[in-house]
C-alpha cells in the first residue's frame, strides 16, 4: 500500500493561527501501515473560548468541545499513533508546529519526519496557480461531505496521495517526494529540538564555532528551511565543513526581507564573521563626482564617503571599495564611448595644444584639441555615467520604512540619507533612534543598494519623520 513505510496524514482545528497562544480544538488522522488504514479524531478541549470566526469556519462551537478531553489527556495515545511515522500534512509546519508546541506543553517531545502536501503539489503539478485544499479537492476530483473538520481533511490528504500516484509516472512522483523527505547531516553538537525552535518566518542566522567564534550569518525569508539546507546530506563541500564546525546557533525574526537584509549587512560588518566576505566593511568607498575644472567644464573627481555624505551630495556616479577599481570602471567607459583621457584627468599631455594618446589612435575624438566641442564631451560623458549615478536622497529628512509581519509585527527601518539607523518596534525605541541620530550617519554602500529597491517598490509605505526630528531637537 505504501513504499515509504507508515504514513500519517493529519489534520487540525484551532482557536488560532499562532501555535504560541492558540490552543488545538480537535484532531484528525488517518494512519497507513502495510495495508491497514485506521481513522482516528476527537475533540480537544482547548481551555480557552473559540472566536466566533473560528466557530462559524470549522463548525466547532464552545458547547461542543465543554467535555471533551484535554491535549494532555489524549497526548501519550496520539504520540504512539505518530510514532514511526510520516507526518503528512497541508501547510505540515502548521499542523506539526501546533502539535510540538502542545506536546512540549505536557512535557512530551515530538520529532516526525515532515511532508507538506501544498510542497508536494507544487512539485507535482508546477503549472498550476492555487495549491490550497479547495484547489486540491476541484482538480483531482477528491470527495467530502464536510470541509474545515480534521478527520475529513485528513481523508482529503489520503484520496490526494491516491490520486496523484494514479495520475503520475511513479518515477516522477518518487522523484518528487525524495527531496521533501531528504534528512538532514546535523551538526552533532546541535540539539535536534534546537532546530524544531526555529521559525520559518524571514530573520538572519548566526553558525558559532568553538569558543564561540563566529563563523557565519546569513538571512532568509524562511529562515528554517534556509537554516537546514545547510545541512543537507546531499549539500557542498563547502557547506558541509561548515556544518562540522558548528557549535550553536541563533537566529532574529524580522517583518520581512528589507529587514533581513538590512541585518544582514549590518551584523556582518559589525561582527566580520570568518565565512562571510561579500558584505564586509568597505573603509575607502569612493565615488565619482562630477566638478567643475578651470576650463569650465566638469571633470570626474574622486572623492570619498569619509570626505563628505554620499546621501545628500549631488553628480555622484559609481560606487567602488577603492580608487583602482573607480579608475579602471572610468577609463572602460571612456574606450566604450570615446571620451578623451585627458578631459577627464586621468592622462596627461606631453605638450599644451597636442592630442592625446587616445585621439591618435582614433579612440578620441578630440576634445583634448578643441576638434570636438567640451560641452558636447561632457554631455556624452554623463549619458555613459548615467546607469551609475547614486541617487540623491528624495526625502526632506529621515523617514521610517515599514515592514509588516505575521499578525501585529511590525518593523520600522529609521532611515537617513540612505543609511539606516536602526530598527524600531515601539514608539519609543523609534524616538530614542532620531535622538540619537548622528550628524552624519555613515554611508554604506550594501545598505544603499537594499534601500533604493525597497522604496522603489509600489507597495513601500513611508512615514515621513522630519517633523519628529524638529520637535526632539526643540525638546532637548
Amino acid at each position: 500500500m505504501t513504499n515509504y513505510g507508515k504514513l500519517v496524514f493529519i489534520d487540525l482545528e484551532t482557536t488560532g493561527a499562532n501555535p504560541a497562544v492558540d490552543r488545538i480544538t480537535e484532531i484528525g488522522l488517518v494512519e497507513v501501515d502495510e495495508d491497514r488504514v485506521t481513522r482516528w479524531s476527537t475533540l480537544i478541549n482547548p481551555g480557552v473560548s473559540i472566536p466566533p470566526f473560528i466557530q462559524s469556519l470549522t463548525g466547532i462551537s464552545n458547547d461542543m468541545v465543554r467535555d471533551a478531553p484535554t491535549f494532555e489527556m489524549i497526548s501519550e495515545e496520539l504520540l504512539a499513533r505518530l510514532e514511526g511515522g510520516i507526518f503528512i500534512a497541508h501547510n505540515a509546519r502548521f499542523d506539526y508546529g501546533f502539535l510540538r508546541n502542545a506536546f512540549k506543553e505536557v512535557g512530551h517531545t515530538l520529532r516526525c519526519d515532515v511532508l507538506c502536501t501544498v510542497k508536494l503539489s507544487r512539485k507535482l503539478f508546477p503549472e498550476e496557480a492555487k495549491h490550497n485544499l479547495d484547489a486540491l479537492v476541484m482538480r483531482h476530483k477528491l470527495v467530502s461531505d464536510v470541509r474545515h473538520r480534521a478527520l475529513a481533511d485528513a481523508d482529503l490528504l489520503w484520496q490526494f496521495w491516491n490520486r496523484v500516484q494514479e495520475e503520475i509516472d511513479p518515477d516522477i512522483f518518487h522523484a518528487a517526494i525524495k527531496p521533501l523527505l531528504q534528512r538532514s547531516s546535523l551538526p552533532t553538537h546541535i540539539a535536534p529540538e534546537v532546530l524544531d525552535d526555529i521559525p520559518d518566518t524571514p530573520g538572519v542566522y548566526l553558525f558559532y564555532g568553538e569558543r564561540d567564534i563566529l563563523l557565519y550569518v546569513g538571512k532568509s525569508v524562511h529562515l528554517r528551511q534556509r537554516v537546514m539546507s545547510h545541512f543537507s546530506a546531499d549539500n557542498q563541500y563547502k557547506e558541509l565543513q561548515l556544518s562540522q564546525q558548528i557549535r550553536r546557533l541563533e537566529w532574529r525574526e524580522t517583518a520581512g526581507e528589507t529587514g533581513a537584509l538590512l541585518l544582514e549587512a549590518k551584523l556582518v560588518k559589525e561582527l566580520q564573521p570568518i565565512h562571510n566576505r561579500v558584505l564586509r566593511r568597505q573603509k575607502d568607498l569612493c565615488a565619482w563626482q562630477l566638478q567643475p575644472a578651470p576650463q569650465g567644464h566638469l571633470v570626474p573627481m574622486l572623492t570619498y564617503a569619509s570626505q563628505q555624505d554620499f546621501g545628500a551630495a549631488d553628480r555622484l556616479y559609481g560606487l567602488f571599495s577603492s580608487r583602482r577599481k573607480a579608475e579602471s570602471m572610468l577609463r572602460e567607459l571612456a574606450e566604450a564611448h570615446n571620451l578623451c583621457l585627458v578631459m577627464l584627468d586621468l592622462e596627461n599631455r606631453a605638450s599644451h595644444g597636442k592630442p592625446c594618446f587616445g585621439h591618435q589612435l582614433r579612440k578620441c575624438r578630440g576634445a583634448c584639441v578643441g576638434h570636438e566641442p567640451a560641452a558636447l564631451h561632457q554631455a556624452r560623458l554623463e549619458a555613459a555615467l548615467a546607469s551609475l549615478r547614486v541617487k540623491t536622497w528624495p526625502y526632506p529628512g529621515p523617514i521610517g520604512l515599514i515592514e509588516s509581519g505575521s499578525g501585529d509585527f511590525h518593523d520600522v527601518h529609521v532611515i537617513h540619507n540612505w543609511v539606516c539607523l536602526g530598527t524600531a518596534r515601539s514608539e519609543e525605541e523609534l524616538h530614542r533612534l532620531l535622538y540619537e541620530m548622528p550628524s552624519r550617519p555613515a554611508f554604506d554602500h550594501d545598505s544603499y543598494r537594499i534601500l533604493v529597491k525597497a522604496l522603489s517598490q509600489p507597495k513601500a509605505k513611508v512615514r515621513l519623520l522630519h517633523e519628529e526630528v524638529h520637535a526632539a531637537d526643540a525638546c532637548g
